[in-house]
């Protein structure tokens, strides 16, 4: 999957580098070397991930991913909104009120009022949601290390720098496009 650098003097990588494009049934198409598209590959990778430790909690606990994600956020940040749970998980307000619903319906989240702002409702994991925490959380973390295991301490360290780098760099990028729009 990896191809060496044409020229390794230059600070553009071959997969940023602007493609010709290829013809398809007689037209030109733009080409995207999904293999090198950073997006692409967090995606997967993220979807691999997720899927493989969601097999555990959904069989056992009967949650989606979406679910989990929600409860793994209230576990850690209890008394947010479902508004905050989706900015802090980049997902959608709409999939993650559904997944609130689902939860409260069974159980595992209880909403109260916020004590200064009676409009607002923040949520927090019921008792039997963090008995379900407290089993899948450690379930989490044993995965992890199962997944880093044979990735050296200095590598793990780089790899948290990057991301958190990455994460401030779309952050920028999501602000800038949101001016630009403007």
């Amino acid at each position: 999957m990896n191809r060496p650098n044409p020229d390794p003097e230059s600070p553009v990588p071959p997969s940023s580098a602007p493609s010709p494009g290829k013809a398809v049934g007689g037209a030109h198409h733009a080409e995207l070397d999904l293999e090198h598209f950073l997006p692409y590959r967090l995606s997967v990778l993220s979807n691999r991930v997720s899927s493989a430790i969601a097999r555990v909690y959904s069989q056992r606990y009967a949650l989606s991913v979406t679910e989990w994600r929600v409860m793994a956020v209230l576990g850690r940040y209890p008394g947010l909104s479902a508004n905050e749970v989706a900015q802090r998980t980049a997902m959608d307000k709409v999939a993650v009120s559904r997944a609130v619903a689902r939860l409260t319906e069974a159980g595992r989240l209880e909403r109260e009022t916020h004590d200064d702002d009676r409009r607002r409702s923040v949520l927090q994991l019921s008792p039997d949601g963090y008995k379900i925490y407290d089993e899948v959380a450690p379930m989490a973390l044993a995965f992890e290390q199962r997944l880093l295991v044979d990735i050296d301490p200095a590598e793990r360290e780089a790899l948290f720098r990057l991301l958190d780098r990455l994460d401030e760099l779309e952050m920028q990028a999501e602000a800038e496009m949101a001016a630009d729009t403007r």
